[in-house]
């Protein structure tokens, strides 16, 4: 990699080592959503003890800390991190593995905070900038919508931005490689469940019931229908089934009188989100009735589509090449199928979202399996370019 600021900012070693500490310590004591306790009150002494002022409560365990320039000025941007852990049992054998059995960091929060507090340590040594930057430590991304509270609770209207960003590592990608595009970057992240009904019986006898099995199977089958008939071939969309239950594992003999199917769904567009859910309905309905039994759908609307804007996307594309070098930013990627509370965020204040490869070694593991690592030799690259992105914002001077 040629010269850049996450070269120079790797070369101080002493920085990365204390930071590197910082981010096992977290590792090693994972809290979920909503009880990152330890967590909040770490990220809060950090930024204490760099005189930066901070607020708490907001999301319960959420952490505010801003910085004012040397230079007065009206625009403020927000920073934004997430802090909590998955219920998962670590099986990485590491010297820093967690300490809770499980729950572990198997989605790189704890890298994404440390990357944070290292570039409001930076910032802090020297605010040569003009404005104001609030580092939002935020709670509950896994599921649970911390976002979506903190926004509720009073994010923007106590601590207001005129843009904001957020930063994901991306496993399998080269290390340091940035990758982001302007309009929908990830997807709406909704649930489904489907539930058929009938009379059931014994399996010897299905013409004295009616079988839901059988509308549950056809439902299963017609999903792909609804992706290659109702949304149009240059748009994207994902339906996927991940939990069936009916009857009883001893009870092969008898045919249930319900069957529950599960599932997820991805959309980018509200038009294709609203296609989406109003064809599940329809087609749940349809093979029921072949059947003779009955169903209901319902369609829950978790997270919303991650939408960059443009002109935050541009200079998110020009932070991450001053950071990493431009040979190694894609600034049109293609739209990501997973799901990201920071699209909360987005709803309300214009901003941007990148990916930041978290090395592809053939040994890399991906997020939220029990293998998985935060790569630390990532540090340096996210610290350089939240320090970028404030120089593009503010007007201070690049990492």
């Amino acid at each position: 990699m040629k010269s850049t600021t996450a070269i120079t900012i790797a070369a101080d070693t002493a920085f990365v080592d204390r930071l590197t500490t910082v981010r096992r310590d977290i590792h090693r004591h994972p809290e979920t959503a909503f009880e990152e306790v330890r967590t909040s009150d770490l990220v809060a002494a950090f930024l204490t003890n760099l005189g930066i002022e901070v607020h708490r409560g907001l999301g319960k365990t959420g952490v505010i800390g801003t910085l004012r320039g040397k230079r007065q000025g009206p625009r403020r941007i927000g920073l934004r991190a997430d802090m909590d852990a998955l219920f998962i049992k670590e099986a990485t054998g590491l010297p820093h593995a967690s300490s809770v059995e499980g729950t572990m960091h198997a989605c790189g929060h704890d890298g994404h905070t440390t990357m944070l507090l290292g570039a409001a340590e930076k910032l802090a040594a020297d605010p040569d900038f003009t404005g104001t930057v609030h580092f939002i430590f935020q709670p509950a991304e896994e599921g649970l919508g911390g976002g979506r509270v903190m926004i509720e609770e009073g994010l923007f209207a106590q601590f207001s931005c005129d843009a904001i960003y957020g930063v994901h590592n991306g496993p399998k990608l080269p290390l340091g490689k940035v990758v982001t595009r302007p309009g929908p970057l990830a997807a709406a992240g909704d649930t489904w469940e489907a539930v058929f009904e009938g009379t059931g019986g014994h399996g010897s006898m299905p013409q004295a019931g009616t079988d839901p099995t059988v509308a549950a199977a056809h439902f299963i089958v017609g999903l792909s229908s609804i992706i290659s008939r109702n949304v149009a071939a240059s748009d994207t969309a994902v339906l996927s089934v991940g939990h069936i239950q009916a009857g009883d594992y001893h009870s092969p003999n008898i045919i249930p009188a319900k069957v529950v199917v599960r599932g997820t769904a991805r959309s980018y567009t509200p038009q294709v989100r609203d296609t989406l859910e109003r064809r599940l309905g329809e087609l749940a309905a349809g093979c029921a009735a072949a059947s003779g039994g009955t169903a209901r759908l319902t369609y829950t609307r978790r997270y919303p589509p991650l939408v960059n804007a443009p002109e935050q996307t541009a200079l998110a594309v020009k932070a991450a090449a001053a950071a990493v070098g431009p040979e190694n930013v894609q600034g049109d990627c293609e739209p990501l199928a997973f799901s990201e509370d920071f699209s909360f965020m987005l709803e309300k204040v214009p901003g941007a979202y990148v990916v930041i490869g978290n090395g592809d070694a053939p040994d890399a593991h991906f997020v939220h399996t029990p293998e998985y690592d935060f790569n630390d030799a990532l540090i340096p690259f996210g610290v350089a370019y939240w320090m970028n992105v404030v120089a593009a914002e503010l007007g201070g001077a690049e990492a």
